[in-house]
């Protein structure tokens, strides 16, 4: 990377969605929120070069809508090979699957006329750390275990499910003044070299 780059970059493709707010910063995790033990960043990676980007951010705004969805999902992809991290890789998998899977779920059970979803995808370049969040307008928390549970036949109902099994942590947070943030946390591959 070149010692001139910022410490915090916003990656928008050209002819891409219009940047939505940034949001403040992060709590920790709250009170009956999934997690399980994320993996361990390499030490080797706490001795970044003078200037080298620390973190990552791409914030977009998003119809909710289906196709609303599969953009979020096609933009992260892009995102991650921006990032270091192709289409082939289990990082980039992961969090295109992750963001499909939220990103659904706010078009499906969070939309509410005339308001949008919102994608913030933040990668922690020093701990490898991608915080994935998804907020829409509506203030229903999602539904997650023995509060639902989808039959052999059923078409829908697992997102969640695969939510918590891909992230190292998943959650919600209230958003002001309407609706919630759904985020979920990944834990990177080392970047291949590009």
């Amino acid at each position: 990377m070149d010692a001139t780059v910022p410490r915090t970059t916003t990656s928008t493709p050209p002819g891409g969605p219009k940047p939505g707010p940034k949001p403040g910063p992060k709590p920790g995790p709250k009170p009956g929120t999934a997690s399980r033990a994320p993996a361990e960043p390499p030490a080797e990676e706490d001795d970044l070069p003078a200037g080298a980007v620390e973190s990552r951010v791409f914030s977009a705004q998003f119809t909710s809508s289906p196709r609303g969805a599969r953009l979020a999902r096609h933009l992260t992809a892009l995102c991650m090979t921006d990032w270091g991290y192709p289409p082939s890789s289990d990082t980039s998998g992961v969090a295109a699957l992750l963001v499909a899977e939220l990103a659904a779920n706010a078009v499906r059970h969070g939309r509410a006329p005339g308001r949008d979803f919102h994608l913030r995808i933040a990668l922690d370049v020093r701990t490898r750390l991608i915080r994935i969040e998804v907020a829409d307008a509506s203030a229903r928390q999602p539904r997650f275990g023995s509060q639902t549970v989808a039959r052999p036949e059923d078409e829908s109902g697992r997102g969640l499910l695969l939510v918590a099994v891909l992230a190292a942590r998943w959650g919600t947070e209230p958003r002001t003044p309407t609706g919630k943030t759904v985020w979920a946390e990944v834990v990177a591959d080392a970047p291949e070299a590009g």
